[in-house]
């Protein structure tokens, strides 16, 4: 009898003890969950930009509709967290810089690009040439060097960028593709200048997401001043759909998709998502706008995938 009690307990102590895994476990599937969802808003973006423009909507009028949806939602949430209101802790100085690197300006930059450019261009450039442009001032302000491995990676990067963009250089004036990736390319330093402030400043996720939306209300005036509305002239349903995509999903959703996948796997496999981005605006471009990419396209977005991948584990 004793014998076999001790073989059971031997038998039942590896259960007991992968117990404790499971909650470890569905935290990562819900990472990886959230992770794939932010990536698909993200890679989705440039193709519902793109369908702006056919829908006879400019870039401040998508600005303009992001930014009204998004305030509604987080407004109230900005009462309840922000002390005071709308900035928070940062306060309005540090609160208006990154609004303007970040908020209506960046969204009318991007989005302006779109207007010229294939939406590849703009999944491709403008998320990739970020780590690029940040590692450039980081140096050039604070000295700070890369290890080697980044610095391959960015070179790799940079390499696909010339591959995707060279095609519309080539093409010159005839084609417009060039003028959109010049506004992909000042994006990127808007973001990757926001991004660098963001974290000096040590502004949280969340707060910093509702003060942008809602001082990028008092922006958008000024833009409406300098760039004629089209949204009149538009139907209901583009109206929504860049509502609808723009404020809430890219706006809200997936900034909480993205912040759910790096606590719930860490900064460094979160960041794991952000290849795929152009992968999926490749396909969703070519199936819902027609617009199949290139050889030398396609080539470009490999070496960028791999390059951000590279720079992304260093």
């Amino acid at each position: 009898m004793t014998i076999l009690r001790a073989r059971w307990r031997k038998a039942t102590r590896p259960m007991a003890e992968t117990r404790p895994a499971a909650p470890a476990s569905r935290d990562a599937l819900m990472g990886l969950a959230c992770g794939a969802g932010a990536a698909l808003i993200w890679g989705i973006q440039a193709v519902v930009s793109r369908r702006s423009v056919g829908d006879g909507l400019g870039p401040v009028d998508v600005t303009l509709l992001r930014f009204l949806t998004a305030a509604a939602v987080l407004i109230p949430f900005g009462l309840m967290r922000l002390k005071p209101f709308p900035v928070g802790r940062l306060g309005w100085k540090r609160s208006l810089v990154l609004t303007l690197f970040a908020g209506a300006p960046f969204s009318t930059v991007l989005v302006g690009g779109s207007t010229f450019a294939p939406a590849l261009h703009t999944a491709v450039i403008a998320p990739s040439l970020i780590p690029v442009v940040t590692a450039l001032i980081a140096y050039a302000a604070y000295r700070e060097t890369s290890p080697p491995a980044r610095i391959l990676g960015l070179v790799l990067i940079v390499t696909g960028i010339a591959l995707v963009a060279g095609q519309g250089l080539i093409a010159g004036a005839s084609d417009g593709a060039w003028r959109g990736d010049l506004l992909f390319v000042l994006a990127s330093t808007m973001w990757a200048i926001f991004g660098i402030l963001a974290k000096r400043w040590q502004a949280d996720a969340l707060d910093i997401t509702i003060t942008l939306s809602i001082l990028s209300l008092a922006v958008l005036p000024l833009l409406a001043l300098a760039v004629p509305l089209k949204i009149a002239s538009a139907g209901m349903g583009a109206i929504a759909l860049q509502a609808i995509y723009q404020g809430l999903l890219v706006g809200i959703a997936s900034v909480f998709l993205y912040a759910t996948a790096n606590q719930r796997l860490g900064a460094a496999r979160a960041s794991l998502f952000l290849p795929l981005v152009p992968a999926i605006t490749a396909v969703a471009s070519a199936i819902l706008l027609g617009e199949w990419p290139s050889a030398s396209e396609l080539i470009g977005m490999a070496v960028v995938m791999t390059g951000m991948t590279i720079a992304i584990r260093a």
